[in-house]
């Protein structure tokens, strides 16, 4: 298939997913778009739940495997939009519609790039596509339930909007859950175990406190207390006070560890909504980002959460677009984006495949 072939046949894709509304947990109709797709290309294809995948059709489980991975749900419109989001209306070369930046134009670019390989014989990795679902809300029905169907993954491109600059590291996530007690009392008496007090004190070691190891891609660690309530009379002094801390972590630490570190500091009773979200890279020497480099890309840190949180193997992100348009109103991607960034791919993969 030569490039304009794919180019046209990844917008005619991408232009059907923006109409099919797929939000977080129901998508199963872009799912369905999707796996159309890959029979029209001639690509046998496996279906769990809202997640599709497919390896290349030579493959040799003697050889190393890539992965190729990006999602097909979306957030939901926000009030901001002036354009209908699921239009996929065209204008000044721009393509407007809910995930058509975050990550629609990834997941076709993606396919387009598999699709180019899919029936090669010599390849030096196997390849294997991944459209899965629940990215957006960090959901257990995503990529992380596909992997243990998935043969072993030896590294993996991950599909969202960079610009298509190399994202070698990526911040992991932790929300915790603070809980801080007192004792219940009337507001016109003496109480010095006042629960918000108590938090106060806990959300100002928060937001003072440092951790030492800087990390010489992603920085500094960033916690923030972003929600907080406590009492329902304005007589009473409530007996607890509940906040939550975003916590972005890393690549000097995991989560397990920055928690153990909190908890040790603050009088709240913590509690991790989970651990799973760890921080991700792939080394600066790997023949994909070599190859990257060659070719004139440069690498970053990212701040921002993609599925390469539930990945255990290198990984790095990869694609067209731009990460500020992620979940904004009327959402774009110009259409010369995807088109680069499917002769990038395939650049790229030229060079180690």
């Amino acid at each position: 298939m030569n490039h304009t072939e794919s180019y046209r046949k990844a917008i005619a894709l991408l232009e059907e997913l923006i109409r099919t509304p797929s939000y977080s947990g129901d998508e199963d109709k872009t799912a369905g778009l999707i796996m159309r797709w890959l029979k029209h290309s001639g690509i046998d294809c496996r279906r769990n739940g809202n997640n599709l995948w497919a390896v290349n059709k030579y493959f040799d489980s003697n050889k190393p495997t890539v992965l190729l991975n990006s999602h097909h749900d979306t957030v939901r419109p926000n009030d901001g939009y002036t354009n209908d989001p699921i239009e996929a209306k065209t204008a000044g070369g721009k393509l407007y519609g809910l995930g058509s930046n975050d990550a629609g134009g990834s997941l076709v670019s993606l396919l387009a790039l598999f699709a180019q390989y899919f029936d090669r014989r010599d390849l030096k990795y196997n390849l294997i596509i991944a459209a899965t679902g629940e990215e957006e809300n960090s959901g257990h029905n995503g990529l992380s339930s596909l992997l243990e169907d998935l043969p072993v993954i030896d590294f993996a491109v991950v599909g969202e909007p960079t610009g298509m600059q190399l994202a070698i590291a990526e911040k992991g996530l932790l929300v915790l859950d603070g809980y801080a007690s007192g004792i219940s009392g009337h507001a016109a008496h003496d109480n010095t175990n006042n629960a918000i007090y108590n938090a106060i004190e806990d959300i100002n070691w928060i937001r003072n406190y440092q951790f030492p190891k800087t990390s010489n891609i992603l920085g500094r660690m960033k916690m923030s207390v972003t929600q907080i309530r406590a009492g329902e009379q304005h007589n009473v002094v409530p007996s607890v006070c509940h906040f939550v801390v975003d916590v972005r972590v890393n690549d000097c630490y995991t989560n397990r560890e920055v928690f153990e570190i909190i908890d040790a500091n603050t009088k709240s009773k913590m509690a991790a909504r989970s651990f799973h979200l760890n921080s991700s890279s792939i080394p600066a020497c790997h023949p994909i980002v070599r190859a990257g480099i060659k070719l004139g890309r440069s690498t970053y840190g990212s701040p921002t959460l993609s599925d390469q949180a539930v990945l255990s193997c290198p990984s790095v992100k990869l694609g067209p677009g731009k990460s500020a348009r992620s979940h904004s109103a009327d959402e774009f991607i110009y259409l010369d984006e995807v088109e680069e960034a499917i002769d990038i791919y395939i650049r790229i993969f030229n060079e180690i495949l």
